[in-house]
């Protein structure tokens, strides 16, 4: 493996580690500031309304002026948020702690840019994403285990931890990580406009159908997993462990995917136009049996969510980054991820609403979006065909993210 890979890939793994130390004890922290629910949920919006506000732009600046400063900068604002938010004394703090690491969050995004910077064909940028994924299931099965043991200390404690390991993971980057953007756009126009990333999107005719159905994606994804936990307990009686477990067993077979299948079974017998269709059909009869309320056909849907959901970004991001110009694929995926942070700051909201009507109808409604999303892929002419040595090259060359 390039040493530029394994060096981008540890860096992910360090970030998703320190991101999933606090996951099982942020509601806890939080709640010990008195803070009550609807609270705790604007603490987790307000990341993801900035995290929004910032990724289109630092993806661009990383096609303006290299990957390298942008992540060593987005990777040490994240210490600096943890760090903020382990030493608040009052919520505004934790506030601050949180809106400090999403006003800077390109670590996602300039390390899938930075993947897609050193592949050399199609099926090897696919591929990249894909290790991406699997670390984050690595990571996100991994910290939330060290979480609860540093826990015992303190609430405070992983937070602490966290920002020591971000810090750690900036000096490695700082000494370690090489630039793989050689095709940069000095004279590139920046805007801190976020919308504007978002318009020329909206008029790109070739891409809309891509960026459609990665919104669609992203709101049935963050609708189900805000009230996951709760439709859990409501309908089947789940525990926080048996959920613990769910989540684990989703991670595992999400990073057994994308780690070892992606590139023998995946990529080797389907396109990524064709592989797009048949993982939304697999998302969409997951969601539908999740919310038939039927404990067998919950479990049954839980493999083929971890499939769809780990297979279907790579998918689309792989596509995304493959059709744009090469000067501009850093603000390509910055928009996914914007699309994404958008999803987190709306979706729940309106999962909760729906909870509160009937436990299952967030599930229902979310196979309905990808219901939706595959009408879309359908009527797309945005179609490849199959996978040909060099197709990647030629997609290189359409320009991408453009009016």
């Amino acid at each position: 493996m390039q040493r530029e890979k394994l060096v981008i890939l540890f860096t992910v793994l360090m970030d998703v580690i320190g991101f999933g130390i606090v996951i099982p004890i942020l509601p806890f922290y939080v709640g010990s500031f008195g803070a009550s629910p609807f609270t705790i949920t604007l603490l987790f919006s307000s990341f993801a309304f900035f995290a929004f506000l910032s990724s289109p732009f630092l993806g661009a600046l990383s096609d303006k002026i290299g990957r390298r400063p942008v992540l060593i900068i987005s990777i040490a604002s994240t210490a600096l948020g943890w760090f903020v938010f382990a030493g608040a004394t009052n919520i505004p703090l934790l506030f601050l702690g949180r809106i400090i690491d999403g006003a800077a969050a390109g670590n996602y995004t300039v390390a899938q840019s930075s993947l897609v910077d050193v592949a050399r064909d199609e099926q090897e940028r696919a591929a990249n994403l894909g290790l991406i994924g699997a670390l984050f299931g690595i990571g996100l099965m991994i910290g939330p285990f060290l979480g609860g043991l540093l826990s015992t200390v303190s609430h405070a404690f992983p937070f602490w931890i966290a920002g020591a390991l971000a810090t750690l993971n900036t000096a490695l980057a700082y000494f370690f990580l090489p630039e793989t953007h050689q095709r940069r756009d000095p004279n590139a126009v920046l805007s801190f406009n976020p919308l504007l990333p978002l318009a020329r999107a909206a008029f790109n005719r070739k891409m809309r159908p891509l960026f459609v159905t990665w919104i669609l994606f992203a709101l049935a994804s963050m609708s189900t997993h805000s009230v996951f936990a709760l439709y859990g307990e409501h309908a089947f009686g789940f525990d926080s462990f048996t959920t613990g477990l769910l989540f684990a067993a989703t991670g595992v077979l999400a990073a057994a995917h994308q780690t070892f299948f992606l590139r023998s079974v995946w990529f080797r017998y389907f396109t990524e136009s064709g592989l797009q269709k048949l993982m939304i059909i697999t998302l969409a009869v997951s969601f539908l049996l999740m919310g038939l309320r039927v404990l067998s056909l919950f479990y049954l849907a839980i493999p083929l969510f971890a499939t769809g959901q780990s297979i279907l970004r790579v998918a689309i991001t792989s596509q995304v980054a493959g059709q744009s110009a090469p000067h501009m694929k850093g603000e390509a995926i910055g928009l996914l991820t914007s699309m994404m942070a958008a999803s987190m700051i709306v979706g729940p909201p309106l999962s909760g609403l729906l909870f509160e009507m009937k436990d299952n109808v967030p599930f229902l409604v979310a196979s309905l979006l990808m219901l939706a999303a595959l009408a879309i892929s359908l009527l797309s002419v945005n179609d490849a065909g199959p996978s040909q040595p060099g197709s990647a090259d030629r997609a290189e060359m359409t320009p991408g993210i453009a009016i």
